[in-house]
């Protein structure tokens, strides 16, 4: 899809025309006025649609009105939501060119239009032997230029992420997601079995023993001059996650291929950074492995050894995120940076809270996690902020062990961010749950089913705006 920016959309021999109209008002268009609001007493109900042909009346073949709802609640997330509403409805018309004018508007929509028509626009049909070209080719729109690029790229960065993490696990193996790191032309480094023995990283290690596919740890690295921050990112990397010994039911392992969702998202990230080239130095990290069962597979009862030295007693190897999650923090907290922020689709407690409409965020700092949670909520993501009290440690006290991985099944999202708490050390530190929001099993707002992108745009958002 290509967008173009002009000056009168509505000029365009586009294949549709999208106008809006807000319930009780009229739309831009007059023959949108006369047939869909006056004689169909089309009232613009937030996302409902109307589509009539021009019969030669105007450049364009067909108008597509989109309700955009009540104009004192209408906001840039309803007009992302809306704009794509719009785009896949132009797609089932085979459409290929498709204009759109928006009035009545009081706030720039240029990014959230585009980001729309993007995430409205994808398609996973990459093992499809016969593929349905439906994509639209070209977009009009008059808007910021500048803005329109942005958002291209984010758009971009967005759909690497949910290609890799739609992806089947025999593809998305922990050596690829190594080779397509070092694809960035980053500095970056990946460390292989041996070279993680030697920095002490046993639980990272441990989750990725029982796994013909051998385990890399991948550091990825943005650097300018004089940078204003120091930030890395990490993302959960489990390739795939059948449960270990604790093996997963069959129902709960068929999607377990997006347990690298977090990876996905930090990789779509460091995929672009260097075309926006920010004034932050970025850290993308990613402990990647597979959770398998085998004979070498790692087992309940085992001790294993953090890089910072505080040993861990396996009560479920299920909870594996958290053991390669806490070696990847004490790394990152070793790199100087001033902030460590980790993505990962790490507890179901959290999905079961939350559902698929929202994050779970917590951390060590107010300031750091308020603004991530503005952040996401101008960019259509939201985040929810759950405790981190130390009472959640409780379930997670051991008797041979400084810890174990898991315990009670109460507040478990929050006893998995305690835990992980103990591996960042004089650090700002925000843990985003991913859990609910990384996949959805069926379509919600602008998304199809499968992987969203989840946190793509609020990362590099939040990065851009430092």
């Amino acid at each position: 899809m290509e967008i173009k920016v002009v000056e009168n959309a509505a000029s365009i021999e586009a294949d549709i025309l999208v106008v809006n109209q807000f319930e009780g008002e009229k739309t831009s268009n007059d023959l949108a006025n006369k047939y869909a609001v006056d004689e169909d007493n089309f009232k613009g109900k937030f996302g409902e649609t109307y589509l009539l042909p021009t019969y030669g009346e105007a450049p364009y073949r067909k108008v597509l009105v989109i309700g955009f709802g009540k104009k004192d609640e209408f906001c840039s997330n309803k007009l992302r939501e809306a704009t794509a509403k719009a785009i896949k409805k132009c797609s089932q018309m085979e459409a290929k060119k498709v204009a759109f004018v928006y009035d009545g508007v009081d706030f720039d929509y240029s990014e959230q239009l585009v980001m729309g028509a993007f995430i409205a626009d994808y398609k996973f049909d990459k093992y499809k032997s016969e593929k349905k070209d439906k994509h639209i080719q070209e977009v009009y729109v008059k808007a910021n230029p500048e803005i329109v690029k942005k958002a291209e790229k984010i758009s971009a960065a967005m759909s690497f992420a949910r290609n890799l993490a739609n992806e089947p696990a025999q593809f998305a193996t922990p050596s690829e997601l190594a080779n397509i790191a070092q694809d960035f032309g980053l500095d970056t480094t990946i460390y292989d079995k041996e070279e993680c023995e030697k920095m002490g990283m046993g639980a990272f290690l441990a989750v990725g023993q029982g796994s013909i596919n051998e385990p890399k740890f991948i550091h990825m690295k943005y650097t300018c001059d004089n940078p204003k921050k120091r930030i890395a990112i990490i993302g959960k990397g489990i390739c795939f996650d059948s449960g270990g010994l604790d093996i997963k039911p069959a129902s709960s392992m068929i999607t377990m291929k997006d347990d690298m969702s977090g990876a996905a998202c930090v990789l779509g990230v460091m995929s672009i950074i260097k075309e926006f080239n920010p004034q932050v130095e970025v850290h993308g990290i990613i402990a990647a492995c597979e959770n398998m069962p085998s004979g070498k597979a790692y087992k309940p009862g085992d001790i294993v050894t953090a890089k910072n030295g505080k040993t861990i007693e396996i009560d479920n190897t299920d909870a594996e995120g958290r053991l390669t999650l806490a070696d990847a923090l004490c790394y990152a907290c070793e790199l100087g940076v001033d902030e460590v922020i980790d993505l990962a689709t790490l507890t179901g407690a959290c999905m079961v809270a939350l559902g698929t409409h929202a994050s779970g965020i917590m951390g060590n700092d107010e300031g750091l996690i308020n603004t991530l949670i503005e952040t996401a909520k101008r960019n259509g993501e939201n985040f929810w902020e759950l405790p981190l009290w130390d009472e959640y440690f409780d379930g997670l006290k051991s008797d041979i062990a400084d810890m174990k991985n898991s315990g009670s099944r109460w507040g478990g999202a929050s006893a998995a961010g305690v835990f992980l708490k103990k591996f960042v050390k004089d650090v700002k530190w925000a843990h985003i749950d991913i859990a609910g929001t990384a996949f959805l099993d069926k379509p919600q707002k602008e998304f199809i089913s499968g992987a969203t992108g989840a946190g793509v745009r609020t990362i590099l958002n939040y990065i851009l705006e430092q």
